[in-house]
């Protein structure tokens, strides 16, 4: 089961994410499943898949990015979050939540500076949602201590 499952749509495309913790054996054919359920009932709409894989694993299964049986194959993209470069997400505000599970040397430093960014938003509602998000994701690979300065920031723009 998915950890997180999120399907968007547009004229012309379905986007697929899914959001999980750990490694998981179903993935390839529940992706291939979902492609299936979507043909079936939007047959002209290109769909993109992708798993987003947020703690680290040396399980094989987070490499897994194929579904085959005899005349079936089914193909998805697969990224893992510890494996990416933390400037990227620094750099767009929508990807702050993630950037504390990216390639960072020092996750506690790297959510400094997620702290200091949504500090000088000028969205209040933006803050907060944010901060909410990257609190929780930040749980992930940080202890409540860690996370706790982030937690007020929520409060304060929350209140």
């Amino acid at each position: 089961r998915a950890d997180s499952l999120i399907f968007l749509q547009s004229e012309e495309v379905v986007l697929h994410i899914e959001f999980q913790t750990s490694p998981d054996e179903d993935i390839p054919f529940r992706m291939t499943d979902y492609r299936l359920r979507v043909y079936r009932r939007y047959p002209n709409k290109e769909m993109y898949q992708v798993v987003i894989y947020l703690k680290p694993s040396n399980s094989e299964l987070v490499h897994q990015n194929t579904f085959e049986l005899t005349n079936l194959r089914h193909q998805f993209n697969v990224i893992r979050l510890w494996e990416e470069n933390t400037d990227i997400f620094l750099n767009n505000s929508g990807l702050l939540p993630f950037a504390v599970l990216t390639r960072t040397d020092n996750p506690r430093e790297t959510l400094t500076q997620i702290a200091d960014l949504i500090d000088s938003m000028p969205n209040k509602q933006q803050q907060s949602d944010i901060s909410a998000s990257t609190a929780i994701l930040s749980g992930l690979k940080l202890d409540q201590d860690s996370v706790k300065p982030l937690q007020n920031i929520i409060i304060i723009v929350g209140a």
